[in-house]
């Protein structure tokens, strides 16, 4: 009669994870080395999103589980962050103070090795990275439930960097409170940025109605106010929560699940192709009829497709737009650089604002 192998021990179990660890640190101490050396053959540019994107779709299509794609993919962001910081730290620029969303997408885009530079303003997010002062600038251009951030997207006309990344950011609402307060009742006034109290009018209405509801520059600007001042609350992220000590009353209270909002990322360098990409232009035409259709036809003409369409009243006239358009493809693809000259000879004004790797869901 066979003997049946008996089951490894926990403390078998426990050295296999051991030998596992010593085999993890040394391979990913020798990448750290192989980035350095890298790093020492590039010219100029140290941070190439085509190809950090390139390597996270790899992970994600060789993983044989059990982990998830996304669990991999950002313990793989990791690993990379701080290896290209061994090389020298990423600077980059975003909306302050600490805690804000803008932060959370810096953090879920370059990993947590990277500086964060905070500003009180969008202007100084782009002028920071304008000026050198940072690598990159991140700021939100639109929300799935309450739309276009129309600042930020007037800031993309002027400024001369290019978007070279974007990010889509899953927006979970929490309703923060002090330690002190532990029921709805004890609200009287909710502190919040205006589009995050867009994005949660229904629960508030439902639930706070008796609250007053303070617009404020910045979610975690509304946490620290919370803070400090007695029966107050804010609607805030986890991150904004942990920096201010405030506690989640009441989770997800955002009234649609799914809400998202899409940043970008701006820097001095155009990408090179990845092979999932997107291109942004901003255009202007005559404010005559079938002018909008026309400047469009091209994108049919050369089979590409048209993801996004953004209008905004110009700076430089009343009651004349320019329109933003998101297209699939990289503007050195032919296909995509021809539909682009041709609408370039339809309109009064057109500036390709960047072609970039799309984001990862």
């Amino acid at each position: 009669m066979a003997e049946i192998p008996s089951q490894p021990s926990l403390q078998d179990l426990r050295a296999q994870i051991d030998a596992i660890d010593a085999q993890l640190l040394h391979l990913i101490s020798e990448r750290a080395r192989t980035a350095g050396r890298i790093g020492a053959l590039k010219t100029g540019v140290l941070y190439r999103p085509e190809r950090e994107a390139q390597v996270l779709r790899q992970i994600k299509a060789e993983n044989p589980g059990p982990l998830r794609d996304d669990t991999v993919a950002f313990l793989f962001r990791e690993i990379m962050s701080a290896c290209l910081a061994f090389e020298r730290p990423v600077t980059v620029s975003c909306l302050g103070p600490e805690g804000t969303y803008s932060e959370s997408a810096v953090v879920h885009h370059f990993g947590h090795a990277v500086q964060t530079l905070f500003c009180a303003h969008w202007d100084e997010v782009m002028n920071a990275a304008e000026s050198g002062k940072a690598d990159f600038a991140v700021i939100p251009v639109e929300n799935s439930s309450e739309g276009a951030v129309g600042h930020t997207l007037d800031l993309l006309v002027e400024t001369p960097l290019k978007v070279c990344g974007e990010i889509l950011l899953r927006v979970r609402q929490q309703l923060l409170v002090p330690p002190e307060i532990n029921a709805l009742q004890q609200i009287q006034r909710v502190y919040s940025h205006g589009q995050s109290l867009g994005q949660c009018q229904n629960w508030l209405n439902a639930f706070l109605p008796q609250a007053q509801r303070v617009a404020v520059s910045s979610n975690a600007e509304a946490a620290r106010l919370a803070i400090g001042q007695p029966g107050s609350a804010a609607i805030a992220g986890d991150l904004a929560g942990e920096r201010y000590g405030l506690k989640v009353l009441q989770a997800n209270i955002e009234d649609e699940s799914g809400n998202t909002t899409r940043f970008l990322v701006c820097g001095p360098e155009a990408p090179a192709p990845s092979g999932q990409d997107k291109t942004s232009l901003v255009l202007a035409v005559r404010n005559q009829p079938g002018a909008v259709y026309e400047l469009l036809a091209p994108l049919a003409q050369c089979g590409v497709s048209m993801t996004r369409l953004e209008s905004r009243p110009a700076r430089t006239a009343l009651w004349e737009y320019v329109f933003f358009v998101d297209l699939e493809g990289h503007v050195a693809q032919a296909r995509v650089c021809q539909a682009i000259e041709a609408m370039q000879q339809k309109a009064l004004f057109c500036k390709i604002l960047g072609s970039y790797p799309v984001a990862a869901r």
